[in-house]
C-alpha cells in the first residue's frame, strides 16, 4: 500500500501535465484567436473535434490495450507523443498547421487516464478508490489553473509560441521518467506471477464483456449519461476566457491569473471533498457516489444560472466563477470509481477508456463546436452578449444530468449486489 502513493502523486503530475497542454489553446484564447484570425466556429473545432475525436477513439482502443501490455511503458509512449505535439503546435501559423498537431496530441493523451486509472484500481483497495481517483484528478483543475496562470503571467512576455516549446520539453522528460515505475499486478489475475498478454485477454472478449455490462447496469448507463451531459458545459466552456475580456471588460493578461489561481485552489479543494466525502457516502448511505454528485449539481445550479448576468467584482461573481471549479474537481472521483466499480475488474481501463470517449467525443464536442457555432451564429444576427447567452444555454442543457444521477443512485446497489454475486455464483 506504501508503495502506491509515489504513483499516485506522480500520475498526478502527468494528470496535470496532460491538462496544462490540452487546455493552453483555451487559456490563451484571447492570444491565439486574434493572432492567427479564428472564428468562433474554427476555435471551437480546435478545441473539440481536432483534438477530442482522436482522443476518444483512439482512447477507447488504448484502454483495451492497457488491459494487456506493460502499463508504465505504455503511458511513457502517450506522453512523449503529445509532448512532442505540443511543442509543434506552438510552431502554427493557421487554422490547418494548429489541427494537425491536436490530432496527434490527442492520439498521445488518450493513453494516460485509462492506464492509469487501471494502475491505481491494482494498487489501492476498493474502499480507498474514491480518494485515489480523487487525488489524481486533482491534475484537472490544477492543470486548467496552471494553464491560465501560464497565459497570464508568461503570455506578454515570452508570447504564446514559447509557452507551447516550454511546455512540450518539460512532457519530454517527465515521460522518460515513466519508465522508472514498475508493473503492478492485477487483481483480476488468478495466479499473482501471471502477466496478461494479447494472447491470454482477447480484445473481443473484453469489449463483449464491457456490453454486457452496459446492458445489465442501469446505474452504470445513468452515471455515464450524466457525465455526458456535464460534459456540454464544459465544452462550452472554453469561451470562457472570450466571455470575461469582451462581454464583461477584464483585461486579458489579469483575469488569466485571477482565474488560474482561482481554478489550482478551489479545483484542489473541490477534488479532496469530492474523493474523501463520496467515500464516506458511500459508507454511509445505501445510494452509492452518484447520489452524492445529484445533490451536488441540484444545489449549485441556480448559482451557475444567476452568476452569469451579476456584475463583475461582484461578490456573487466571484462566488460564481469558484463554485464552478470547485465542482469540476468534485466530480472527476466519484464518478470513475463508480463506473469502475459496476464492471469486471478485468475490463477497468477499457470501461474508462470508453467513458472517457463518450464524455469527450459527444459531450465536450457538443459543448466545444457547437457553442462556437452558437457564438458566430448570434453574432451574425447581431445578438446582444453571444457569449453570455450560449453559456446560459448550455449550463440548461448540462442541467439534464441530473435526474441522470438520481437514478443512478437509486439504481446503484442494485447493479452493485448483481454484479458481486454474478462472480460469487
Amino acid at each position: 500500500m506504501k508503495k502506491a502513493y509515489p504513483l499516485l502523486f506522480f500520475l498526478t503530475l502527468l494528470n496535470m501535465l496532460n491538462f496544462v497542454d490540452r487546455q493552453l489553446i483555451a487559456s490563451f484564447a484571447n492570444f491565439i484567436v486574434p493572432d492567427l484570425g479564428l472564428t468562433d466556429t474554427q476555435f471551437g473545432f480546435l478545441t473539440s473535434l481536432a483534438f477530442i475525436f482522436f482522443y476518444s477513439v483512439m482512447g477507447l482502443f488504448m484502454g483495451v490495450l492497457a488491459d494487456m501490455v506493460n502499463r508504465p511503458k505504455l503511458i511513457a509512449f502517450g506522453v512523449v507523443l503529445w509532448s512532442a505535439f505540443t511543442a509543434l503546435t506552438g510552431n502554427a501559423k493557421g487554422f490547418v498547421s494548429m489541427a494537425i498537431p491536436r490530432m496527434f496530441i490527442g492520439v498521445g493523451e488518450s493513453i494516460l487516464t485509462p492506464t492509469s486509472m487501471s494502475l491505481l484500481s491494482d494498487s489501492f483497495p476498493e474502499k480507498r478508490m474514491g480518494f485515489a481517483a480523487g487525488f489524481y484528478y486533482m491534475g484537472v483543475p490544477i492543470g486548467v489553473g496552471m494553464s491560465l496562470l501560464i497565459a497570464g503571467y508568461l503570455g506578454e512576455s515570452l508570447g504564446w509560441r514559447n509557452c507551447f516549446y516550454l511546455l512540450g520539453g518539460i512532457g519530454l522528460l517527465l515521460g522518460l521518467c515513466t519508465l522508472l515505475f514498475k508493473e503492478r499486478s492485477r487483481k483480476s489475475s488468478q495466479n499473482k506471477d501471471e502477466k496478461p498478454s494479447l494472447s491470454y485477454i482477447s480484445t473481443v472478449k473484453i469489449v463483449f464483456t464491457l456490453f454486457q455490462a452496459l446492458k445489465t447496469s442501469s446505474a452504470l448507463r445513468f452515471t455515464i449519461l450524466a457525465g455526458v451531459l456535464y460534459h456540454v458545459v464544459l465544452g462550452a466552456a472554453v469561451f470562457e476566457q472570450l466571455w470575461f475580456v469582451q462581454e464583461r471588460g477584464f483585461e486579458r493578461s489579469e483575469i488569466a491569473q485571477i482565474t488560474g489561481w482561482i481554478g489550482v485552489v478551489a479545483g484542489m479543494a473541490g477534488n479532496l471533498f469530492g474523493g474523501v466525502v463520496s467515500d464516506w457516502w458511500q459508507e454511509k448511505t445505501n445510494q452509492g457516489r452518484p447520489m452524492f454528485l445529484f445533490w451536488l449539481a441540484l444545489i449549485t445550479f441556480p448559482i451557475f444560472i444567476y452568476y452569469r448576468f451579476a456584475e463583475p467584482n461582484t461578490v456573487i461573481f466571484w462566488i460564481g466563477v469558484t463554485l464552478g471549479f470547485f465542482q469540476l474537481g468534485c466530480f472527476f472521483g466519484p464518478t470513475f470509481s463508480v463506473v469502475q466499480e459496476l464492471v469486471p475488474n478485468n475490463i477497468r481501463a477499457t470501461v474508462v477508456a470508453f467513458y472517457i470517449l463518450t464524455l469527450n467525443l459527444i459531450g465536450l464536442t457538443a459543448g466545444s463546436l457547437g457553442g462556437g457555432l452558437c457564438v458566430d451564429y448570434l453574432k451574425a444576427i447581431n445578438y446582444n452578449e453571444p457569449y453570455t447567452w450560449t453559456l446560459i444555454v448550455f449550463t440548461f442543457i448540462s442541467a439534464a444530468s441530473i435526474p441522470c444521477y438520481y437514478l443512478a443512485g437509486k439504481r446503484y446497489k442494485e447493479d452493485k449486489k448483481a454484479l458481486e454475486s454474478s462472480f460469487s455464483s
